[in-house]
């Protein structure tokens, strides 16, 4: 199993790869996109968000080199949405609508209620925090976040809120500084 700083230092490498492929993924008609480069996870927008986030929330924990690293993958991803403002907004909105899909699944499936190991939670709410920045992004100037997104979001809260209960922290606790519980509540506890 990987350290928290291992992870962050995978999850850099990622974001590099991410970064390069990011003009020709936002020039294609796709939503999952397979980078060239070994095992790594499908390009998208909230994956990429995801990593961005916790690595400039986390960016004390990177030596000097990973930082540079950092900021020079964030300047290719900001350099690829240059005149590329609505189809970053298309496939934004398009992923959001896909998250939905899978967070309500996720929520509504019998299976990890009756086996809490089925579906690991933790590995589940990647989707609701890519919801989260994949809306705060869409809410920035130019983009426009669609006026019932968050009213739906707000739904499946509800739906787990249902269910919750308050606990631990469901990542690393080197990473805490990164989700703040009153932002991030839902990556403290889980569904029971």
């Amino acid at each position: 199993m990987q350290t928290a700083q291992e992870k962050l230092f995978s999850d850099l490498q990622i974001l590099e790869a991410m970064a390069g492929d990011m003009d020709a993924y936002l020039r294609q008609d796709v939503l999952f996109w397979r980078m060239a480069f070994g095992d790594l996870p499908m390009l998208t927008i909230g994956g990429y968000l995801m990593r961005q986030h916790r690595l400039q929330a986390l960016v004390d924990l990177l030596g000097e080199a990973e930082k540079r690293r950092l900021q020079t993958a964030v300047g290719q991803f900001n350099a690829a949405l240059q005149e590329k403002i609505v189809r970053f907004e298309q496939k934004a909105r398009a992923e959001v609508e896909a998250r939905i899909r899978q967070w309500r699944n996720y929520l509504n499936d019998a299976e990890w209620k009756k086996n809490p190991r089925y579906n690991s939670y933790a590995t589940a709410v990647e989707a609701r925090l890519m919801l989260a920045l994949l809306t705060q992004k869409l809410q920035e100037q130019p983009y426009q976040l669609p006026e019932d997104v968050l009213p739906r979001i707000d739904q499946l809260d509800a739906l787990l809120r249902g269910q919750w209960q308050m606990g631990e922290f469901v990542w690393y606790a080197e990473w805490q500084p990164a989700y703040p519980r009153e932002t991030y509540w839902w990556l403290y506890g889980r569904p029971v």
